[in-house]
């Protein structure tokens, strides 16, 4: 069976505040049980929030730059190999590099508790934008297994 791809890209509209096609993707990928709205107001409460923590950026540089940080260059997958499974160090498309960063902002602020979402987003989008928190330590630590698994990047496919 193939895999079938929706149109998100070419529906997706700007957000309404930034006229950001990232932002908006963000918002969808924080929303939950089709609470659009809520996920409007968590993410621009957040940036509000991170912007006053972080004077002189703008909130969009910050967001895109954050985001862009936390990006994967490699990671590890499995393959079979002769009843052995080796880790396989490959590089990540664009595509993927994305839905990681906004997959591991959003696991590293919600594992957080006590505090509303906005402030535990914002948190992690200026941690992310100086180069420290969850986030990134998730990506330094993909980085490491694909760095430790190079010899068996012969077998990539």
């Amino acid at each position: 069976m193939a895999k079938k791809f929706t149109a998100s890209k070419e529906q997706l509209k700007p957000d309404p505040r930034y006229s950001s096609k990232l932002v908006a993707k963000f918002i969808n990928c924080l929303m939950w049980d089709g609470k659009k709205s809520v996920a409007e107001k968590v993410f621009y409460d957040a940036m509000e929030i991170a912007v006053k923590k972080e004077k002189g950026v703008e909130p969009l540089d910050l967001f895109e730059t954050a985001v862009n940080k936390v990006k994967p260059l490699l990671e590890v997958r499995s393959k079979r190999i002769g009843g052995a499974s080796y880790q396989v160090p490959m590089q990540v498309n664009a595509r993927r590099q994305q839905s990681l960063a906004f997959r591991w902002i959003l696991q590293s602020a919600r594992g957080v508790k006590g505090k509303p979402m906005c402030q535990r987003l914002a948190a992690e989008l200026t941690d992310a934008y100086n180069g420290r928190g969850g986030a990134m330590t998730t990506r330094e630590n993909v980085h490491r297994m694909a760095e430790a698994n190079k010899a068996f990047a012969h077998f990539a496919w």
